[in-house]
């Protein structure tokens, strides 16, 4: 992996989405047993909260994708989410059974700052090559680790000031100064990513003055063509990420009462092992598409997302094994290795999907509307979420080998779609 290959402003954006990642995963490790020791509430109210909060997170970037576009411009809006994003988290630091307003109060300020902030940096990391960059889907994996490396410490951190502090709302309030540190490091690093906002000005001022660049654009059936691709993988990744966020639910639960206790190994502390193994694995996915890519048979970015998809199935299928040999009695006797197997294997299949799916979006998505079609993308990702809090509802009526197994089962069905509209997909990204 040869970062000097890279543009300079992808560090900067680099550390701070992992700043970023580092407050809300502190946040998102919690979460639930937040709301089921500190609030009392029963699965089924977490699950309504966990999924709506979840997906008016990743619904939000529409919105702000749009105002990215149209009124202030990515850094701007930017700032102004990582500003927001500090204040939702502070709210839920002073939040409790006495003070509930706060807790849902600092829950929708964080649903706004993340569509202020999310799919706005996502586009700027796009933006930093060129149209044509072979470069790009490292260029995003490389920005994955970013985001995993913030959240390979968030759930050591919330372990370790629950440990010290013997409450959760210590971990809202690290979460709060991890802002405060995102918000300095894109500042300080303006200088090497600015050029990428200003090359899309200029881009859609030409496109819009110049006929003769007009003419070399695609026509209206290509951008139709595109915009129907985008779509087909908006669809199809809602499942991946309904199976996904079980990590902050149901896995969550599945430690808290299926999995042997042990001091330093709570049930929030097994949402390190994901991002561990995203660092760890990346530069070896990377290694892995520059020697296909030497060979010429690298995938495309559409059969990475399906292969990732699968993958994640498998995932699940270990968690129904787990079930059947334990975990449906909801007692602590199963082996911390059945939870630590599923994150790596889920691990390998996001290393396909996510930071695949942000390089699609930035490669297929029409110039004039990038920053709404990442808007989408992460929509899809909402709608992902809000159904991993309504199927996490079940998590206690539904024996969990058959909870785990409809997961299975949907993500499968999620590959074989992707292979069926694959040619389709791969069309859109010709010429890209």
């Amino acid at each position: 992996m040869k970062f000097k290959d890279h543009p300079r402003g992808l560090m900067v954006l680099f550390f701070t989405e992992m700043w970023e990642r580092f407050a809300f995963y502190t946040m998102l490790a919690v979460f639930t047993l937040f709301m089921d020791e500190t609030m009392g509430w029963s699965d089924s109210v977490k699950g309504d909260v966990y999924g709506i909060f979840l997906a008016g997170v990743y619904f939000t970037p529409i919105f702000g994708g749009w105002i990215a576009d149209r009124l202030l411009g990515y850094r701007r809006t930017i700032m102004t989410g990582a500003v927001v994003f500090g204040l939702g988290y502070l709210l839920l630091s002073f939040s409790g059974p006495q003070a509930v307003w706060l807790f849902f109060t600092g829950l929708a300020i964080i649903i706004i700052g993340n569509g202020l902030f999310k799919a706005n940096i996502s586009v700027l990391v796009g933006n930093l090559y060129d149209e044509k960059s072979t470069l790009k889907d490292d260029g995003y994996l490389i920005f994955y680790m970013g985001i995993n490396l913030g959240a390979l410490f968030a759930p050591l951190v919330a372990t370790f000031l629950h440990h010290k502090f013997g409450t959760y709302n210590a971990a809202f309030a690290a979460a709060a100064a991890g802002m405060i540190f995102a918000l300095l490091v894109f500042e300080l690093g303006k200088k090497k990513y600015l050029y990428a906002e200003e090359k899309q000005k200029e881009d859609v001022a030409r496109r819009q003055n110049d006929a003769a660049y007009q003419a070399q654009q695609m026509s209206k059936e290509e951008e139709k063509e595109r915009i129907m691709a985008l779509m087909i993988i908006f669809a199809i990744v809602v499942f991946f990420w309904m199976s996904f966020h079980q990590n902050g639910f149901a896995l969550t639960l599945f430690a808290q009462r299926s999995v042997v206790k042990y001091e330093w190994l709570r049930p929030e502390t097994y949402q390190f092992f994901n991002p561990f193994f995203i660092l760890l694995l990346t530069p070896l996915v990377i290694k892995f598409f520059d020697y296909l890519r030497s060979k010429k048979k690298e995938p495309s970015t559409p059969a990475k997302i399906g292969l990732g998809m699968f993958i994640s199935g498998l995932a699940m299928l270990v968690m129904v094994v787990a079930s059947y040999m334990g975990g449906d009695l909801d007692q602590p006797i199963m082996s911390p290795m059945w939870l630590i197997t599923t994150y790596f294997i889920i691990t390998i299949g996001e290393l396909h999907l996510s930071p695949m799916g942000l390089s699609f979006v930035s490669k297929v998505a029409p110039i004039r509307m990038r920053g709404l079609m990442m808007g989408f993308w992460f929509a899809a990702t909402a709608v992902g979420n809000y159904l991993s809090g309504f199927i996490g509802k079940f998590y206690s009526t539904l024996p969990h080998h058959t909870f785990f197994g409809i997961l299975a089962g949907l993500l499968f069905i999620s590959a074989l779609l992707v292979r069926l509209f694959l040619n389709k997909l791969k069309h859109a990204t010709q010429g890209v």
